[in-house]
């Protein structure tokens, strides 16, 4: 995939996802420089549905990895399939074949459960390996990853050194609940991903929301970012402001300022805690539509 960044802009636009000048450089360069990279945010801004693009846009599958805590080899990498290799040793007793051989069949490719990461090197065609919230797994996990971000291969002892098929296209996300290591960070590029602005969310809504016109967007998606300005708990992403454009549009909504009940009573598309609705009455949603155009 070699283009510039303007055209992986449009390529990506195609497939639903309207990135910004920064996004389209990294990814141009993660190309060019066949590196990782790591995309940094909060929660809502988009980072997953970058790699999702990036497979629709390569045709390509996309291997999803999602971290969390106490994320290990056995689900990240391989495990042995232990239940099949019983009954195979069970079934050869009495056969005569020695401790070496039976060893020696049953852990081999037969028995052998791939987990994303090494799925990831294994396929034919190069995949996008999505590596998802990589700040929710232990610091230790990042050392089993950095072997097969540095050199592509995996070390299974009864096996040996799996080495890469093809490379994978990698993508992580973290949304910073911790500090990722110095290690993962030299290894890999990055961005970070910020709220859009008013006009790429409502250009984002307009690919997302069928029957959406541009006027009401661009209402929604100024509204959502004054609504983001306020002291809530949990601010709304991009995927609240597509729901909520959504039922908007569903309930006959064209202009937010002739419909100024109906955008406060459809406030649960975008207000997930107790607090935040709190927060937000109908003086403070009249207030914050006041500034829309």
């Amino acid at each position: 995939m070699s283009k510039t960044k303007d055209q992986i802009a449009e390529a990506l636009a195609k497939t639903g996802y309207v990135a910004d000048e920064g996004l389209a450089t990294a990814l141009v360069l993660t190309e060019m420089l066949g590196r990782p990279l790591l995309l940094e945010g909060e929660a809502g801004v988009g980072k997953t549905e970058v790699a999702k693009a990036l497979a629709r846009l390569e045709e390509t599958d996309l291997i999803r990895l999602q971290c969390y805590e106490g994320l290990d080899r056995s689900d990240a990498i391989y495990e042995w399939n232990y239940q099949r290799q019983l009954l195979a040793i069970k079934a050869r007793e009495g056969s005569g074949d020695d401790a070496n051989s039976v060893e020696e069949a049953v852990f081999s490719e037969k028995y052998l459960l791939e987990r994303p990461l090494l799925s990831a090197i294994r396929q034919a065609e190069p995949p996008v390996l999505l590596i998802d919230e990589i700040d929710r797994a232990d610091e230790e996990f990042e050392a089993f990853l950095l072997e097969i971000l540095s050199d592509y291969q995996v070390s299974i002892p009864e096996l040996g050194t799996v080495e890469a098929v093809t490379i994978p296209r990698v993508v992580l996300t973290s949304n910073g609940t911790r500090e990722l290591s110095d290690a993962l960070r030299r290894r890999c590029l990055y961005h970070y991903v910020d709220y859009p602005t008013p006009d790429r969310e409502a250009r984002i809504l307009l690919s997302r929301v069928d029957g959406l016109d541009a006027r009401l967007a661009l209402q929604i998606s100024e509204l959502m970012g004054k609504l983001r300005q306020e002291d809530l708990v949990k601010i709304p992403g991009v995927a609240e402001t597509i729901d909520w454009a959504a039922a908007l549009l569903g309930l006959g909504a064209k202009d937010l300022h002739k419909n100024r009940e109906l955008v406060f009573d459809t406030l649960t598309c975008v207000l997930k805690t107790r607090e935040d609705k709190s927060r937000v009455t109908v003086e403070v949603t009249d207030r914050l539509l006041g500034k829309v155009a």
